[in-house]
Formats: structure tokens, sequence, C-alpha cells
């Protein structure tokens, strides 16, 4: 853990977007970046450089949010046509589509087990769905305006969700209702995040401020000023000791949640920062702005060897005092430690005018095959039929198969199912459902049975210490 680690560096630009960059997400599998943009498009980039950019068109209007299922078997999207999208992030393009909101739809979540989808939009709700079929579950509407952002917890019980009424609601997904709103924001809240513990989240907010709140406490942490202009997104770093923040005053700031300081200053982007995102290892940070362009940067400040940690807790565990959590390190050393007051500025607009565009070209796709619209949610928010066509059922189940090879420039037909095909379809996916149904039952069990063995450890403990004292 002795390594001196360095400055973020710039490492691949992206350019192809027509319009500012809304939204990113890194897929979990390191292999793709999913980028959003008002250009009505969804772009997902590759790594390698010899590969091939997807667009997928199929929206009517602004993708405004993007965003990785667990798995990375599936990209969501939310969009001002009203709609959001499931896409499988291949050449192949399968997507479903469903009439989500009676506005535009804002953003766009997972939770954890991929099991759920929320929703946030103009028409002032956050929608929860089921992921496998689209199902509308319930809608949370204590909000006064447009409804910006919403981002499920990392154990998936909580929603928090940022507002134009200038408020931040904290919900209970099981109850479906608000347990706190944060009234601090001086402005509309653009973006919302909960910290990789679960125990704070995070808000950015047109008054260019950025603050964060301890959720067991309801208590205001921190309150960063850093930005002279709006702040539009933010993303915590895995480790949760850094904070990554995008601008319409054109730079991303790095803030060191545990000094409480400002760390980096970086400009890459001509014109506002709009979107950014770290990577779920915290290894790379992806950024978009009104330049059109998305900046791929690798971290370097925080790499921590968590298996050195873990070799530790094994060599604790034989002797008497057991490891805690405080034995993992919260930082590797860097050879720049600046002055509290004093961040790391860093400039690789330069840098990027000189680096060479490398990108393989993009591969249009759409319509999107097997897309159908479905029909509009009624008043009261309940959907009056979201079941998904046979051939929406068989994109989710389909297993994701790259053929890099043959990319195709044409956008893929819509293709026709024959009745046959669709009756055997129908059948594997009603299979798939009780398999689903299942295994939801087993992992049900399976914590009641954790739950009870805890109970019975916790028993015994208390048995232990009563009869200590007698000996």
């Amino acid at each position: 853990m002795g390594t001196v680690l360095e400055d973020p560096t710039l490492e691949r630009h992206f350019r192809g977007h027509r319009d500012t960059i809304t939204s990113l997400d890194f897929n979990p599998n390191m292999k793709q970046i999913a980028s959003g943009s008002m250009d009505s498009s969804l772009m997902i980039w590759h790594f390698k450089p010899q590969m091939r950019a997807y667009r997928f068109v199929g929206h009517k209007d602004a993708v405004m949010s993007v965003r990785f299922s667990p798995s990375g078997h599936l990209v969501a999207s939310a969009s001002r046509d009203k709609t959001v999208r499931l896409w499988i992030p291949s050449v192949k393009g399968e997507s479903t589509v469903f009439k989500a909101h009676t506005a535009t739809v804002r953003s766009v979540d997972f939770s954890s087990d991929g099991q759920h989808l929320c929703s946030t939009s103009d028409d002032k709700t956050v929608k929860v769905w089921t992921v496998h079929r689209q199902k509308f579950l319930f809608s949370l509407t204590q909000h006064m305006n447009w409804v910006r952002c919403a981002k499920f917890s990392p154990d998936s019980r909580l929603i928090v969700s940022g507002s134009d009424d200038k408020t931040v609601k904290l919900w209970d997904k099981q109850n479906k209702e608000c347990v706190h709103t944060f009234f601090e924001h001086g402005g509309f809240v653009n973006d919302v995040a909960f910290h990789p513990s679960g125990t704070c989240i995070a808000a950015a907010s047109t008054d260019s401020t950025v603050k964060v709140w301890d959720i067991r406490m309801n208590k205001l942490l921190q309150h960063y000023t850093v930005h002279t202009a709006p702040v539009n997104s933010l993303s915590f770093h895995a480790s949760g000791n850094y904070l990554i923040t995008a601008s319409d005053d054109s730079t991303l700031k790095i803030l060191d949640l545990l000094e409480g300081r400002l760390f980096y200053t970086l400009h890459g982007h001509q014109g506002p920062s709009t979107a950014v995102a770290f990577s779920r290892s915290g290894d790379y940070f992806a950024s978009g702005g009104s330049d059109e362009q998305v900046l791929v940067w690798k971290t370097n400040f925080d790499q921590v060897d968590y298996n050195e940690v873990l070799q530790s807790h094994r060599a604790r565990q034989a002797g008497e005092e057991k490891p805690t959590v405080h034995d993992i390190p919260p930082r590797s050393p860097h050879y720049r430690s600046p002055a509290r007051g004093s961040p790391c500025q860093l400039d690789a607009r330069s840098e990027l005018r000189s680096m060479t565009d490398t990108d393989p070209g993009i591969t249009d796709i759409g319509p999107a095959l097997f897309s159908h619209p479905q029909p509009t949610s009624t008043t009261n928010g309940s959907m009056r039929d979201l079941g998904a066509t046979s051939g929406d059922r068989a994109s989710r189940a389909y297993q994701e198969r790259e053929d890099e090879s043959v990319p195709t420039k044409q956008p893929l037909e819509a293709k026709s199912v024959s009745p046959e095909l669709a009756n055997t379809l129908e059948h594997i996916v009603g299979q798939l459902d009780i398999i689903t149904q299942t295994v939801s039952i087993l992992e049900q069990r399976l914590t009641m049975t954790e739950n009870k063995l805890r109970e019975c450890l916790d028993n015994q403990q208390k048995i232990t210490l009563q009869i200590r004292p007698t000996d």
C-alpha cells in the first residue's frame, strides 16, 4: 500500500454526439460507457480503441439520463419524449419502450439488485417500476415542482430525490412515505447521490453549492461553495472519500470529504460541464459537456489494494483482537498533499487539442428491434397494460453476444415474428417468470434463516455473558 500516487490523467475522448451531453454511466464490466445527449440519442462507447461506438436512435426528443443495470446487460434511458427505454447495449440493439410519465422524464436509476427502476419527471412525481415486465408499482408525489433526479440507496431500501421546489426528499421504498425533507438549498436541485456507505447523501444545486447530509441524524455535514455557477452533476468515489462535481463554470471539482476541502480543479471542457460519473471501482471517471465531448480520466489519486487489507484481516483473526472497518485505510499516500485551501489545478484542454482522434467510427442502430410503444398511464398513475410483447421479453432474456466483426451502418429494421415462434417465446418467458419467482422465494427464505441464525447467536452471546460473572 506504499505506492505513491499521482494526479488524474486524461485518457480518452469520444466525439459523436451532436448536442450537449446530459448523462454518463460506466458498464460495471468496464468495457463500455453510456452517454445521453440533447441530440435525442444514446451512445455506447467501447474502451477497446478498435471497436466502433453504437448510436441508439429511438427516442423522439432529448435523452436526459442513462444508467447501466448492475449486471451491465441493460441500459435504461429517460427522455423528454415522456418515455423510458430499456436497451441491450450490443449491435443487435433490442429495446423496449414504455410511456412512463405525463411530462419530460428527467432521470432513471436501477436498484442494487437490478429488480426495480425509479424514474423522475416534470410531472412532479417519482415512479417505481419492476424491470422484468416494466410494471408500474407506485408513485411518490410530495414534490411541488419538477423532480430532476432520484437514486436508490445501496441497499435499495431508500430513495433520495431532488426537485425544482428546492428540496431534497428521502423516501422509504417499502412504506412509500417521505421520511425527511431537506430545505437548505437556495436553488433547484440538479442531482443527488448516496454515499457508498448509505449513511450520507449529497446534492448539487443551481445555487452553485454542493451539500452533504448525514441521513441517520438528518444533519447537514458539509457545505461546499467551490463553484461559481450552477452545479449540474455529482458522483461519489467508491472509497467514499471523494466527491466529483461538474458545473456550468466549465470545471470539474474533486472534493476531499475526509478533510472537508477542495482537492482538485480540472479543466477539460469548452463551455459548461454537464455530466460526471465515477466508474464502479473508482479507477476512472468520465465527464461530458456542452462541447459535445465525453472525456475519460484515470483517477490515480486513490487506489487501495483491498487484497492486502483482507490478508491483514485474516492474519489478525488468528489473534484475540478482531479486525474492524477502521482497518481499511482511508486513502493511499499522495505525492501532492496541498495545504488546506490550496487545491491542485489541472488543465487538460491543451492536451486534449493535441490528442489524435483515433475513434474508429459509429454504428447507427434504430429503429430498435422489437420496439413497441406501450399504453399510457391512467390519471391515478396505475398502468392499464404494461405487459411487454413476446419479442420484448425475448430481448430481455437475450444474453449479450457482441458481434463486433461485422458491424452494420444501416438501421436495423423491425422484424415480424411468426405465431409459432411467438408462442414458443411466450412459453419460455413464462418458465423464466416461474424461475424468477422461485429464486425470489428462496432468497426470502434464506434471509429469514439468516435472521434466525443471527438471533440465535445473539442470544447465545447474551447467555455466555450472563454465565461468565458467576464463573
